[in-house]
This record gives C-alpha cells, sequence and structure tokens, in this order.
C-alpha cells in the first residue's frame, strides 16, 4: 500500500481526450514527512508515520516537539500511519504526489459534512405521509409508525430514525487519477470526494 496526506481543495470538470466531460476533485496532496518507520523487529509490524501540514510548536505539547525534531521537520498538525507500505523512504525523507501515475485507480479516505440533528426525510430520504389532508396537521416530514406495538413491544435495532447525521468517515473507493500537477502538490481524481473545501483526506492504492 503507498498513500499520502492531502487537503481537498474544490470541485471542477475537466475534458478527457474522447471529448468526455468529467467531474473531478482537485486535492493538495503533500508533500508529506515521513516521521516514523516501524519494524517487525521492533515494533511487532511494519509501517511508515507521515506528518502533513504545520502547527506552532506552542500548541504543541514537548514529545511531539521531539518526535518531529528526530525527523528533522518542523512539527506537523496531521499524522497518519500505513501499514506495510511499499514506499522506501527513510526517517525524514519526503513524499510528494509523484508516487501516484495518470490513469491509475485511487481510494480517498475523508470525513463527510457535519449535518447536526436531522429527521428522517433529510437523513434517509423518506417522502412523509403527503399531502395535508384527512386531518393532518403538522405531519409532512413525520417518520410515521415504526412498527413497535404489542409485539414485539420494541424497536428493532437499525430502524431508520431521525437523528445525528453526517461527520462520517467514508472510503470512497475506484477514483481515476486524471492529472497531476507536482509544481503544485495537486493531484485531480475523477468524482467527488468525502468532505468539505479545505478538509484533510487521505489519498491510498
Amino acid at each position: 500500500m503507498k498513500g499520502i496526506i492531502g487537503k481537498k481543495v474544490g470541485m471542477t470538470s475537466i475534458f478527457e481526450p474522447n471529448g468526455k466531460q468529467t467531474a473531478c476533485t482537485i486535492i493538495e496532496a503533500g508533500p508529506c514527512v515521513v516521521t516514523q518507520v516501524k519494524t517487525d523487529a521492533i515494533d511487532g509490524y511494519n509501517a511508515i508515520q507521515i506528518a502533513f501540514g504545520e502547527k506552532k510548536e506552542k500548541n504543541s505539547n514537548k514529545s511531539m516537539i521531539s518526535h518531529f525534531a528526530k525527523a528533522g521537520t518542523s512539527v506537523k498538525s496531521i499524522v497518519k500511519e500505513l501499514r506495510n507500505s511499499e514506499l522506501k523512504q527513510g526517517l525524514g525523507e519526503t513524499i510528494t504526489c509523484e508516487i501516484f501515475a495518470e490513469g491509475e485507480m485511487v481510494s480517498v479516505i475523508g470525513t463527510t459534512k457535519g449535518k447536526g440533528f436531522q429527521g428522517v426525510v433529510k437523513r434517509h430520504g423518506f417522502s412523509g405521509v403527503g399531502e395535508a389532508s384527512h386531518g393532518q396537521h403538522d405531519r409532512q416530514r413525520a417518520p410515521g409508525s415504526i412498527g413497535g406495538s404489542s409485539y414485539p413491544s420494541r424497536v428493532f435495532k437499525g430502524m431508520r430514525m431521525a437523528g445525528q447525521m453526517g461527520g462520517d468517515r467514508v472510503k470512497v473507493k475506484a477514483l481515476k487519477v486524471l492529472k497531476i500537477f507536482p509544481e503544485k502538490n495537486y493531484v485531480i481524481v475523477s468524482g467527488s470526494v468525502p468532505g468539505h473545501n479545505g478538509s484533510i483526506v487521505l489519498i491510498q492504492k
């Protein structure tokens, strides 16, 4: 596995060589610094730890400052661990968007936009009760019966009801790398990725 931490810039669309217009997402991928290399002999498994984004030292504790100092870099705001990584970079070396190639398929992990507490119409796509007839009052967006009468006298687990929506960790698979701009650290992938503009994502293959 190889991967890199990035920041969602926004969406646009481009024309492919066959003339097809494709919606795509621009991601500022890296540069990331390798801040730790874990080995099976010492740690019990193989992994590398990569870091992205700047953070002021005054907002960090001494253990984190010394941890990044071992890699010869400033304090970073985001740290991720990649197990069984194919990347061969050593401690303190930099990973850029050039680890990917145009045309290959990648997965993107991010956190969806938080929507707060939402009803069943927005959260699950319920249609409501329809027209306000037959004495219905303020029921257009109500969930209706949940079926727990004398039997089974309880609400089944997983019942679609109102509640917290968004803020979930989501992995979108099989996104095609359409374009890479190494000078700006931009990777353009087909389709959409979770999160708002400026949110942190992980691109992996």
